[in-house]
């Protein structure tokens, strides 16, 4: 006991002596030490937002339009406050400042000292008082080329604090106590191998290294506590780990979804968000400077508020692990966003947006064909069903009405089965385009088999053709879905261009993926007010016209359909000289 006494009292000696002797010269230099680390700290935070800066304008290509003003959203992206912008060009003149609205009119900054060192050094600083704002700044200024970025942080009490170095005793207790480890070396050699063998696992642990060898340690009190240390490090290692890989995990999982997805504490903090939530969440506000932190204030989720104003301040638990949930759908801009969101048992919550425009409009396009199929049928029918009666009721009519009455119900019973396999030819390629046979198809012969087809119809109204199609037109396609492309254009400037007509089918260009075709004729042409819906099912720009030309209404959507399953687009248009000309290609 004794001797351990003393150990104490030559520990505590050799402890104040080396502190009255090494304290002074420490301090000195460990205040110079964190005055420098913590304006490199500040420098490296005013870079890390010219460097911001700098990718904002490189992806909006604001160097070249000239248009810094968008530059304003970088206030909304940068977390520290009072950070103060300006991009200055290669001549001195001053294309943006953040903290000044009418810039134009500063005046030219080549000369300011962090401009001048940033001309020679890539960079530079300067902490000087700004004419412009009357106010004083901390300067940095990265050169960038065609441009610098200067970034600074206003210079006020609060920063001046942060630049002066603080007397972190720990750190010089910390180098005090290696310092009297050395000296307590000559004491005790046990000791100092145990805080050596600490010193080296602390080292290692800042690396997050494994350590398993504990038999290194002295067998003594700190060896002990050393040894339970590591065992804990170990530990606390591992569950790190695994925490880290579900972290990824999880991130990885967000980022893959469909839905956009966020994470938010009972005081609405946002935790995690993927990208689809953020991208989803500007469509619906219209802006792209919107956060997920501010989405509460969107009109579009009044009825989330309220869901989650009643349910963040009930008291009462949840019963059968059932958690309260809100769903509805927003439509915004012909997109439709279905809104789920649920909170848990700690009043944490979550929000999921999924976007399901498609199967939306998918819902709303079926709906309207199963309308407009009803209907369209209803004619037909009642025609039939008018002939029928009409013989039924009435015995006594003549063999030559009879005969008539038939012959009107078969030509409705053949209106309805064109009717019927229209709808059955464009719900396969929307729904089965795989079943149709793809081959080597040459156009020119496709509309050459079309035209003789034809030949009885184009001559009774005069109509001239000109097949201006090279030989070796060759696509992958369908032969038969090709033929009905170019047999309901025909068909459609047969029935309604009007009589002694001229058609025209050409490809005009091709390039390494698509052949571009042209289809035109010089008859009375579409209604402008008509060209956007004329490849919808059932749309007639004339419905009587049509009707008493037996037309399906879905001509022009299966020449839309079919030139979508061979990867091409249609458009149309009327021409100046008259007429109305059809433009699409078809891949190769």
């Amino acid at each position: 006991m004794l001797l351990q006494h003393s150990f104490r009292r030559k520990i505590f000696i050799y402890f104040i002596a080396v502190f009255i002797l090494f304290t002074a010269a420490i301090l000195v230099f460990q205040l110079n030490r964190e005055k420098r680390y913590k304006t490199a700290q500040l420098e490296n935070t005013l870079e890390n937002v010219s460097e911001m800066t700098h990718n904002f304008i490189a992806f909006y290509n604001l160097a070249q339009t000239g248009n810094f003003q968008k530059a304003d959203t970088l206030k909304q992206l940068i977390p520290q406050k009072n950070i103060r912008i300006t991009i200055v060009d290669k001549k001195g003149t001053v294309l943006y400042d953040s903290s000044v609205k009418d810039y134009s009119r500063m005046e030219n900054h080549l000369q300011r000292p962090e401009i001048q060192r940033a001309l020679f050094a890539k960079s530079g600083s300067n902490i000087r008082h700004s004419e412009t704002t009357n106010q004083e700044y901390y300067f940095y200024a990265h050169n960038y080329g065609d441009y610098f970025v200067r970034t600074a942080a206003l210079y006020d009490i609060n920063l001046k604090h942060f630049l002066e170095a603080e007397h972190l005793f720990l750190i010089v207790i910390i180098i005090i106590f290696l310092a009297v480890g050395l000296v307590v070396n000559f004491v005790t050699k046990r000791l100092s191998l145990t805080i050596t063998k600490l010193k080296d696992f602390a080292i290692r642990a800042a690396r997050n290294e494994p350590i398993e060898n504990e038999n290194d340690l002295p067998d003594n009190e700190l060896g002990e506590i050393g040894k339970q240390i590591i065992e804990i490090y170990n530990k606390l290692r591992v569950a790190n780990n695994d925490v880290a890989v579900e972290k990824e995990r999880l991130f990885n999982h967000m980022n893959i979804l469909n839905e956009g997805i966020s994470f938010y504490r009972s005081n609405r903090e946002r935790m995690l968000t993927n990208s689809h939530f953020i991208q989803y969440v500007s469509i619906l506000s219209g802006t792209s400077s919107i956060t997920p932190d501010n989405i509460f204030d969107l009109p579009d989720f009044k009825k989330l508020n309220k869901f989650l104003e009643k349910q963040l301040h009930k008291d009462t638990e949840f019963r059968n692990n059932e958690l309260p949930q809100i769903e509805y759908t927003i439509n915004k801009n012909e997109q439709y966003f279905k809104i789920l969101c649920i909170v848990f048992a700690d009043k944490s919550f979550e929000i999921l947006i999924t976007d399901i425009t498609q199967p939306e409009k998918r819902r709303l396009l079926k709906q309207q064909l199963t309308s407009n199929i009803a209907h369209e049928l209803k004619t037909p029918l009642a025609s039939i069903r008018g002939y029928i009666e009409t013989l039924m009721n009435n015995p006594a009519v003549s063999e030559e009405k009879k005969k008539y009455f038939i012959e009107r119900a078969f030509a409705q019973t053949e209106r309805l089965q064109l009717l019927l396999n229209d709808i059955s030819l464009i719900n396969n390629i929307e729904d089965a385009g795989e079943l149709f046979e793809i081959k080597p198809v040459n156009v020119k012969r496709i509309v050459a088999d079309v035209i003789e087809n034809l030949e009885n119809r184009l001559l009774a109204k005069n109509i001239k053709f000109t097949l201006n199609i090279d030989e070796d037109v060759v696509v992958n396609g369908n032969d038969s879905l090709l033929a009905s492309v170019f047999q309901n254009l025909i068909e459609n400037s047969v029935n309604y261009a009007g009589e002694n007509i001229k058609i025209e089918i050409k490809n005009y260009l091709e390039d390494k993926n698509y052949w571009y075709f042209s289809y035109s004729d010089n008859g009375i042409g579409i209604p402008e007010e008509h060209l956007p819906r004329i490849f919808e099912r059932f749309y007639r720009v004339d419905l009587g016209r049509n009707r008493e030309t037996g037309g399906t209404g879905l001509g022009l959507s299966i020449v839309k359909n079919a030139i979508q399953l061979h990867k091409g687009k249609i458009t149309a248009r009327n021409r100046a000289e008259g007429g109305v000309e059809f433009l699409f290609t078809l891949a190769k």
